[in-house]
């Protein structure tokens, strides 16, 4: 095996560089701070996936909901797959702006679709996942790399995990159980056309803000 030293052998190191602060100037690139914002935000929409994709379908009375579920994951890697092709010929914001588009579209799929005659659109709305993940989460990572360099790459993509993945999740969770049981029926069930149209019109939201704003 080739001799690998360490980067930084050599180098003085200090406490900021230790434990990642480093990273926090990349804050003051405009575009990475909104870029930033808008990771946080749009997993309050991720969040309701997460959280009431399997309520639903069961509610629904969607059969084999968990198999139907899986789609999403699947998909994933199917998106993974086109994603480079994607992101060489349009470009960061572009490939951003469409995974936000997909959240929306996804959500109103879901509002309106049912298990008879619209299950087509549930089935949509899953598959999705794919564009909606991968176009936005893995594309950010990409652009993270290429802001914050190889010095301090490890740290900015670990502020951008903490953000979404800590704070944007945390908030994200909250919301969705607000809004859930806010919409929680006598009998037990949901009025899932509310639910869903929250999230939908939240990643509406944060699509404006980056395309304006990036």
């Amino acid at each position: 095996m080739p001799k690998t030293p360490p980067s930084g052998k050599g180098e003085k190191a200090n406490i900021a560089e230790i434990i990642g602060l480093d990273a926090l100037k990349l804050l003051k690139d405009r575009n990475f701070l909104v870029f930033f914002i808008s990771s946080v935000l749009i997993c309050i929409p991720l969040a309701f996936y997460y959280q009431n994709l399997s309520p639903f379908l069961t509610e629904s009375g969607v059969e084999n909901s968990t198999a139907w579920a899986s789609a999403g994951q699947i998909s994933e890697v199917l998106f993974m797959l086109l994603l480079p092709f994607f992101f060489k010929k349009f470009g960061f914001k572009k490939t951003i702006l469409v995974g936000m588009l997909a959240w929306g579209i996804r959500y109103l799929l879901f509002a309106y679709g049912n298990s008879g005659e619209l299950f087509f659109m549930v089935i949509t709305g899953i598959v999705l996942h794919g564009i909606c993940y991968d176009f936005f989460f893995v594309s950010g990572q990409i652009y993270t790399d290429s802001k914050a360099g190889e010095k301090i790459k490890s740290a900015a993509q670990g502020l951008i995990t903490l953000a979404t993945y800590g704070i944007g999740m945390l908030v994200g969770f909250y919301v969705a159980g607000k809004i859930t049981d806010a919409n929680l029926l006598a009998e037990g069930g949901h009025t899932w056309q509310s639910i869903w149209t929250f999230p939908a019109l939240f990643a509406a939201a944060v699509l404006v803000l980056f395309a304006i704003f990036f």
